[in-house]
């Protein structure tokens, strides 16, 4: 059977990009509870730490982390050369500048930047703009494929768009806040372990220091990578306390509530 679309109906492209345009306003606050959150908790561990699950959540943290080395260039003026992607979690973004200051910059912004995704996806999730960080992460994730300088850079990221592309299509606006929670903490999670798989490049696999940005650093600014490595888990870690502040009062309400009287 075939089937016409008349004049005036609303088709698939056009009703995802009206959900994107209306995602960028604040929505009602959705109710977390303690359990969910403890839910939501272990599954961010299961997708982000076990081999079989990180090979393929793991392409989106590489993915956020090389727009960071973008995004951080061309606020500095950096040119942008381009970004490639590799299906082994591994990733190069070239710029061109003639200031180490701004090399530095844009070098920097790579592993701490998806545990500040993460942190403000959090944030946007509890306090009802988990719409509005949807079609931002949506835009940003199309606005990329101009850069992009590689087949596998290509499928990666149209394969995170396409998974966008669903949840604005079928996850109602009301749980939006949840799903941003979600993709929030495992960015999170995420950015621990990579910053371990960076120590453990610096201590156990030297043979690989090239692919470091701590390393790069080290060669461009003569700090030693230590502090690079050092300056990265402090950002991590305001992110997580960041992250952490909408999530403290729904477990000491729950704490509250099992230690109150009966």
């Amino acid at each position: 059977m075939t089937r016409f679309l008349v004049a005036g109906e609303p088709n698939l492209a056009q009703t995802w990009w009206e959900r994107i345009v209306a995602g960028f306003a604040h929505a009602p606050s959705p109710h977390v509870t303690s359990t969910e959150l403890a839910v939501v908790i272990l599954l961010t561990v299961a997708v982000s730490l076990p081999r079989l699950t990180w090979r393929y959540f793991g392409l989106l943290a590489t993915v956020t982390h090389e727009l960071g080395h973008a995004f951080a260039a061309l606020t500095t003026g950096q040119r942008l050369g381009g970004i490639r992607l590799g299906l082994d979690h591994s990733g190069t973004t070239t710029t061109f500048s003639r200031s180490r200051a701004s090399a530095a910059w844009s070098t920097f912004w790579g592993y701490p930047v998806p545990a500040v995704v993460g942190a403000v996806m959090v944030w946007c999730g509890f306090n009802g703009w988990g719409p509005a960080a949807m079609s931002v992460g949506t835009v940003i994730l199309l606005a990329s494929f101009l850069f992009l300088r590689n087949g596998t850079g290509l499928l990666i990221t149209a394969a995170a768009v396409l998974a966008a592309a669903l949840l604005v299509l079928f996850v109602p606006p009301v749980f939006n806040g949840h799903v941003m929670i979600v993709l929030g903490l495992a960015l999170l999670v995420a950015a621990v372990r990579d910053l371990v798989k960076l120590a453990n490049v610096h201590l156990r696999h030297r043979d690989r220091l090239t692919t470091s940005d701590a390393y790069l650093l080290a060669r461009a600014t003569s700090v030693p990578a230590a502090v690079w490595i050092t300056l990265f888990a402090a950002v991590v870690a305001v992110a997580w306390w960041f992250a952490w502040q909408p999530m403290a009062p729904v477990f000491t309400a729950l704490f509250g509530h099992v230690i109150s009287p009966p």
